[in-house]
């Protein structure tokens, strides 16, 4: 992975976002701070995820 900034750019490998999304703020995966209780989602997103794969 590269450094971001003016005149440069980032190349990322299996990033988890859709085709196109900026990346504003990488940060790493922390356990800790991901949700304890099951996490919920709009019905929307749930069809649109399953069409996507």
């Amino acid at each position: 992975m590269g450094q971001s900034g003016p005149g440069r750019a980032l190349h990322v490998a299996d990033l988890d976002a859709l085709d196109g999304t900026p990346v504003l703020d990488i940060k790493p995966y922390i356990r800790e701070f991901a949700p304890q209780d099951e996490a919920r989602q709009a019905p929307w997103a749930t069809n649109l995820m399953h069409q996507y794969y």
